[in-house]
């Protein structure tokens, strides 16, 4: 038997949608090369009825995931954390494949990624001591202001950093509670498409995070128009105008916006990303009196 040749079982890569692994419905796909042009794999070229299902999916998950303790969310992030670490070698592989780096350099970038995971797990519980409070009034009143998230936030993922910018931009989403329809890189889906296999096994629950690959171009639009989607982040979308355009779109329901900016997402990342998608409610409650001496509570 050892004189005999393996064919390679090459793998099929999915979408992630809804918690499972659908095909494309269109039944597209395209050919993923690495930065030499050798042939890594076919991906899913992601519709727009493909797009619909996420946002509908990433709905359905939204007020689960809302209303799980700020705590059991900082648990299965932290998870996800350990299942990367545990797959470790898979992603600095296609790591390496994706943006041509040698394979110690692209073990540093998903060395990174894992650590940037794990740091907004340990958010998770303290955004809200750092961006709510409670406010002084001059007035028989508590004023209290809390942090809530928006709701089903567009990623537009970035375009050259396939690992640690897709992490970068996908766990402050989910880490304050909303959950995420992500456009992976279209040049580099494949770390992004191996994420969706990691998110399946580590008790996120399903349509927390759907993962797509193809066109930011075809998929932007219609989701930046799309009523259900209630913020949008641009950061991949550095095609041309796609990022005004997708803007103008997003106008139509007052989606929140974050545009395009220069990043290195090896810096420190800040709270930034995290505020950019929650919303502050603001609650009035009497303090009341008691008993004939009016002293107050």
């Amino acid at each position: 038997m050892s004189d005999v040749t393996r064919l390679s079982v090459f793998k099929t890569y999915k979408l992630y949608v809804g918690g499972k692994f659908p095909r494309s419905e269109s039944g597209r796909v395209y050919e993923v090369s690495d930065s030499k042009g050798k042939w890594l794999a076919n991906a899913p070229l992601s519709s727009r009825k493909d797009a619909r299902d996420a946002v509908v999916a990433a709905r359905k998950a939204f007020g689960g995931w809302a209303g799980a303790t700020a705590y059991n969310r900082g648990q299965i992030l932290y998870r996800v954390a350990e299942m990367l670490e545990g797959r470790r070698d898979q992603f600095v592989r296609e790591v390496a494949d994706a943006e041509g780096l040698s394979k110690s350099k692209a073990a540093v970038v998903v060395d990174a990624a894992i650590d940037r995971w794990v740091w907004y797990a340990g958010w998770t519980d303290k955004i809200a001591q750092v961006v709510g409070g409670a406010n002084p009034v001059a007035g028989p009143y508590f004023n209290l202001s809390t942090p809530e998230p928006t709701g089903v936030v567009t990623v537009v993922a970035p375009q050259d950093s396939s690992f640690l910018g897709l992490v970068s931009v996908i766990a402050p989403v989910i880490a304050t509670g909303n959950t995420a329809v992500v456009i992976a890189s279209e040049k580099c889906p494949l770390p992004a498409l191996s994420l969706g296999e990691v998110l399946a096994t580590s008790d996120l629950p399903g349509g927390v995070v759907n993962i797509l690959s193809g066109k930011a171009s075809e998929m932007g639009p219609h989701l930046a128009a799309h009523q259900d989607v209630n913020a949008i982040d641009l950061t991949g979308a550095t095609e041309g105008d796609l990022a005004r355009d997708l803007e103008i779109a997003a106008a139509d329901n007052l989606k929140r916006v974050l545009r395009p900016r220069t990043e290195d997402f090896a810096e420190s990342p800040g709270t930034d990303r995290m505020t950019a998608f929650l919303e502050t409610k603001t609650v009035w409650h009497p303090t009341g009196s008691l008993g004939a001496s009016g002293s107050s509570y």
